[in-house]
This record gives C-alpha cells, structure tokens and sequence, in this order.
C-alpha cells in the first residue's frame, strides 16, 4: 500500500513557471516598481519560451495586479500598494485639495526614515546611483531643462538603498499621487537650491551621518512644502 505521505507530482504549465520567475524577482525587489520588462521579442529568448506562453503569463501577471500595460504598450512592474492606497486616496485627494498637505506629512515621516536607514544600510552601488542623480540634475538644471523626474528618482532611490523591499513599492505609490495632485506647482521651485539640499542628504548617507541625513531630509521637505503652499496661495 503506497503511503498516503506522497502526493502525485503536478507538472505546471510553462506560464505557471513564467509567473513564478516574474513574481519572484518582483517580491525580491530585483524588478523594483516602474521598471519596464524587455520587449516580447527578448524576453521570449531570455526565457527561451514561446509566445504564447509568455503573453498568458503576463496576462495572469496584470490580472493579479504585479504588471500593468502603459500607454505606449511597454509591461511595466506595477507598485503593489497602488490597489491599497491609490484609488482611494485619489478619490479623498479630489473631493477636498487641503488634503495634499496630510499627504506632505505622510511624505515627511517616511523619507525621513528613508534618509535615516539608507545612511545606515546604503552600499557603494547605491551611492554610486545616487551621485549620478545628483549630477545628472545639476547639468539639466543648468541647461534649463525641467528635473521633475530626477527628482523623483532621486528620492525612490534612496528609498531601494533603505533595502526594505516594501518601501520603493509605498514610495512610488506616494510620487504617483503627489504627481497628480501637486506635479504642476514642482515646476516653480528653485531646483539650484534643491540641488543643493539632495547633495548634502547624498553627503550625510556616504558618511552614514543617520541622524544628519533624516535632518536634511526633513528641511529639504519642508522647503518643497513652503513653495507648494505659495504656489496653491
């Protein structure tokens, strides 16, 4: 009588397997939110897959919320705390404007804890990331040229080198929000001066000054917070 200890052994379908890998570097934070999937030309070579496969793979992926398909028809890897915090948030946002300043506050404690920890955990490539962000700001700024964007990278990056694979997905939740609330108004600040505050936090994480770099942190938003509310009147 064979043992009741031992199950029959399921062979997966392939886009089960496909699944499994996608999700896997997702919870494992290698696929960080607002990354983009290789073209499905690639990533049917890199998988060695067929297409089919792939695209009910992906399909599945979207439904259970880990990927979304944007507007140019890239595969996006998708913040898994949009489906908590999004749509009603975005719904409080709209029904009453004051609200954004609670949603500033928010900001506030997290990054500061972002800045705290990544001053503690960061390592050489995560300064390295950084450094270019801030470099890569200052010569746009120079030209004139709008660094709303790498500001944001700038702030989710610091978020990765808390190395909390939690956080990058609430960080990018919160970007998405505040950039449909408030993004308009980002265009009117100083951004030499915002240079400056990113590269003393960048300065105080190198030197894993904790307690210096959640301070600076805190000023430096502040600072965003003083010219959003002027902009708003």
């Amino acid at each position: 009588m064979v043992s009741p200890m031992f199950k029959p052994i399921k062979q997966e379908r392939l886009s089960v397997k496909i699944v499994n890998q996608i999700k896997s570097l997702i919870v494992d934070g290698k696929l960080k939110p607002g990354d983009f999937l290789p073209p499905e030309r690639e990533l049917v070579k890199l998988l060695n897959v067929s297409r089919p496969s792939l695209r009910e793979a992906l399909k599945a992926l979207v439904g259970m919320g880990f990927l979304e398909i944007t507007q140019g028809q890239r595969t996006m890897v998708k913040s898994l705390a949009d489906s908590m915090l999004l749509e009603p948030v975005q719904r409080i946002l709209m029904d009453d404007s004051d609200t954004v300043f609670e949603l500033l506050e928010i900001r506030k404690s997290i990054e500061t804890w972002n800045a705290y920890h990544a001053a503690q955990r960061a390592t050489p490539e995560d300064i390295v990331q950084l450094e270019n962000f801030v470099d890569s700001m200052r010569m746009l700024s120079d030209e004139g040229i709008t660094v709303v964007k790498e500001d944001a990278d700038f702030h989710l990056a610091i978020s990765e080198a808390t190395h909390n694979r939690i956080q990058p997905h609430i960080m990018f939740t919160i970007y998405d929000l505040l950039k449909q609330s408030i993004g308009k108004y980002y265009h009117q600040i100083d951004y030499n001066r915002v240079y400056q505050q990113h590269l003393g936090i960048v300065e105080a994480i190198k030197a894993k000054a904790a307690e210096k770099a959640s301070s600076l942190m805190l000023e430096h938003l502040d600072y965003v917070e003083k010219n959003v509310r002027a902009a708003l009147g």
